[in-house]
């Protein structure tokens, strides 16, 4: 999908300063012989931790369900169907990039000892087999148990401890043409965007404190959909993509062409650092409301967030990750690219909100994923965004999810 945001995640995080002070000694009168300098040892530089570690899972977990690996979505359970097909598919869009040049390449310098190329495609391709056959989770997770090495990230604290937020593709209505209801654009990118100089030209340059710049903006004619709502086109742009339903009842969708070199801002926190906002409990949908009650607001924070965004479209395409290859709902993850192995198979532990009863409730829970994604948010190898999927109710649990986790990759043994 090549997003650029999560839909949930606010990204409170802080930077830090260390200020240095200088001493200034006062020059003495009386002359002090100096100390004859003893030899040192030669300061030996401190290792960085690696993103990775084997971990070993034990045996004395009790009962199975809250285990690792206990994947009963997988399964037809309570009259619903598992999601086998969506696994067996995200799997074989993995395999379909580890063909690719550049898949072989981003193995080449991997750092984590034990996790190269072939090993992570043969622990696909053995991974594929035991999902395809296994008639429930406790058969599955015994397999995985006895076949495969888990690596578990460090996290954001070196102990393993890992952030997870969600993503999801809205769904929004547009039109190919400017009307006096659809008036704000989403542009495509510009043809000579990688002759650009930087620092290249900021949201409100590009698109005006009020998003409606229009023929004043260096992109006139790049305009290729028109939306009713300036923060549904703004939800594209942390979004990365959309599927769209268009004024004269087609359906089209668009995806990540390119976007200005500026860093996320989180308009969450710029709102609670107002004090418009509390900042504990502040979700998506509570920003959401908070722009649709205040509409004057957005010409105030929208613009804070300098990155600006360019689409293609990607008519009949499924949302799409980084990889180039689709994401799968609940069956994919972003991480941080640099960090973590591309395409491999992975295991996720965490909290995320569930339809029970017509409400969404947490429920703690083991899914296997492929890591099939990035975004510039996601820094680090104590952060992870799960796909949701596309439409409203991916969108609620999206905007909802938050809390920490545990993370693995898992390899084969042999």
């Amino acid at each position: 999908m090549r997003k650029t945001l999560a839909l949930a995640s606010l990204s409170l995080g802080m930077a830090f300063v260390n200020a240095i002070w200088p001493a200034v000694a006062q020059v003495p009168t009386i002359t002090i012989p100096l100390p004859v300098p003893q030899p040192t040892q030669p300061s030996t530089p401190q290792e960085t931790q690696l993103p990775l570690e084997p971990f070993d899972i034990g045996s004395g977990c009790t009962p199975v369900q809250t285990c690792l690996g206990w994947d009963e979505q997988l399964f037809y359970r309570q009259g619903k169907a598992g999601d086998r097909k969506a696994l067996l598919a995200s799997i074989d869009n993995s395999l379909s990039y580890l063909t690719k040049d550049k898949a072989i390449a981003a193995y080449q310098n991997y750092p984590v000892p034990g996790i190269t190329y072939d090993r992570v495609r043969r622990s696909l391709v053995r991974f594929r087999q035991l999902v395809a056959s296994s008639k429930s989770p406790a058969q599955l997770q015994a397999a995985v148990k006895r076949e495969f090495v888990f690596y578990k990230s460090v996290g954001n604290d070196g102990k393993g401890t890992v952030k997870f937020t969600a993503y999801y593709e809205p769904v929004y209505q547009a039109s190919r043409i400017r009307t006096s209801i659809y008036k704000y654009p989403l542009y495509r990118l510009p043809p000579d965007f990688d002759k650009w100089a930087k620092p290249h030209p900021k949201r409100i340059d590009l698109e005006g404190k009020d998003g409606l710049l229009g023929n004043k903006s260096q992109l006139r004619g790049l305009e290729m959909l028109w939306f009713r709502d300036r923060l549904d086109a703004y939800m594209v742009h942390i979004q990365g993509s959309a599927q769209i339903r268009l004024t004269n009842g087609k359906t089209t969708a668009v995806g990540y062409a390119g976007g200005t070199d500026y860093p996320w801002t989180s308009i969450g926190k710029e709102v609670a650092k107002d004090g418009k906002l509390p900042l504990e409990g502040l979700t998506m949908p509570k920003l959401i409301s908070f722009f649709r009650q205040n509409p004057l607001e957005l010409s105030n924070y929208l613009p804070r967030w300098e990155r600006f965004v360019f689409f293609k479209e990607v008519a009949g395409r499924k949302a799409t990750g980084s990889l180039n290859v689709p994401v799968t709902a609940e069956r994919s993850i972003a991480t941080d690219k640099s960090l973590m192995p591309p395409g491999a198979l992975a295991l996720i532990n965490g909290s995320f909100p569930y339809l029970t009863g017509g409400k969404l409730q947490p429920r703690t829970v083991s899914r296997f994923v492929l890591d099939q994604d990035t975004g510039s948010a996601i820094k680090g190898p104590g952060r992870v965004d799960y796909f949701m999927g596309t439409g409203k109710l991916a969108g609620d649990r999206a905007g909802i999810t938050g809390g920490n986790g545990s993370l693995y990759y898992l390899l084969l043994k042999n």
